[in-house]
């Protein structure tokens, strides 16, 4: 009986191992990918975002005003679920709660949100194309919705 527990618990243990505490970002497919939210093709990768959950196909969106709206409308995301935006600048992933977000008129995201995401203040300021635009505060943006995390 002692045997068959510490198998039993072994078991357990290199199971939750293999879970990830974290959801990872998944590759954008920029010509096949389509937004979860208008069904348009991803096509900009500087202006997408992602919510990824474990054992679940990503979600990408092509503009971050679909992403807002897509969590307004679904509050109840799986267990782990991560949400991810694009540094505008450099394209790399950001976790979307510690993202720098700025309205800027000049940049007309498909859905026409002019909302950018970067990975901070410096990528914000190393980005010439954002020039002129405002600050926009995560809260402002997503208005608590998001599973992975709020306000920073």
């Amino acid at each position: 009986m002692i045997r068959r527990s510490a198998v039993v618990l072994a078991l357990l243990v290199a199971t939750a191992g293999c879970q990830s505490a974290t959801a990872p970002p998944a590759t954008l497919d920029a010509t096949h990918d389509t937004c979860a939210s208008c069904r348009m093709v991803v096509s900009e990768p500087r202006l997408a975002s992602q919510v990824v959950a474990p054992y679940e196909e990503p979600r990408f969106f092509d503009d971050l005003g679909c992403l807002a709206r897509y969590l307004s409308e679904h509050p109840e995301q799986p267990r782990g679920a991560r949400v991810y935006v694009a540094d505008h600048r450099t394209r790399d992933w950001v976790p979307a709660e510690r993202a720098i977000y700025s309205t800027v008129p000049s940049i007309t995201a498909p859905m026409g949100s002019h909302v950018v995401a970067h990975a901070s203040i410096r990528s914000r300021d190393d980005d010439p194309s954002v020039s002129g635009g405002s600050p926009l505060s995560v809260q402002e943006h997503f208005g608590g919705h998001l599973p992975n995390g709020g306000p920073r």
